[in-house]
């Protein structure tokens, strides 16, 4: 199933359409999807006009989008098109913040592994199963910018 799913996620029109549709906030901030496997998600947003701060640098808000996206994107992949369906919701997210961000950032997730396990014990159980994930950003030398920790809740939608 995360074969089809990046079919649809790599299509740059398509994940456009689905930005501007679904989440127009990370669409006009020009947040977007570097690199996507099984297992790793990487999100870069830019320092832009949309995505600054007056202090400037890149807004939190901005930076968390992306990190946020590098987790959910691992999880939409691992759930799509499951049956029976699954639920999935952030219930805590915490952030520390190193650099300013002045140019593009690039948050990584590699916790594709965790993800599909939370997910699949869900779906058997049909108890709600958490799984906290990592995410990193890093400015373009490399230098860490920020790292968060995002708990997601899958559920089983079966009744």
């Amino acid at each position: 199933m995360f074969e089809k799913f990046l079919q649809i996620i790599n299509n740059p029109v398509r994940f456009r359409l689905f930005l501007i549709t679904k989440l127009p906030s990370a669409f006009f901030s020009g947040v977007r999807i570097k690199h996507i496997d099984e297992n790793e998600c990487t999100v870069i947003v830019p320092y832009k006009w949309f995505s600054k701060n007056p202090f400037r640098s890149t807004y939190f808000a901005c930076l968390s989008m992306a990190a946020e996206m590098s987790t959910g994107v691992l999880a939409m992949g691992h759930s799509y098109n499951m049956h029976p369906a699954v639920s999935m919701l952030v219930t805590k997210v915490e952030s520390n913040y190193f650099k300013k961000a002045i140019g593009i950032t690039a948050f990584t997730c590699g916790d594709g592994a965790q993800i599909s396990a939370a997910i699949k014990s869900a779906v058997a159980s049909g108890e709600s199963h958490s799984v906290i994930t990592s995410s990193v950003g890093l400015n373009e030398s490399g230098e860490t910018v920020a790292t968060f920790l995002i708990t997601w809740s899958f559920k089983s939608k079966a009744l």
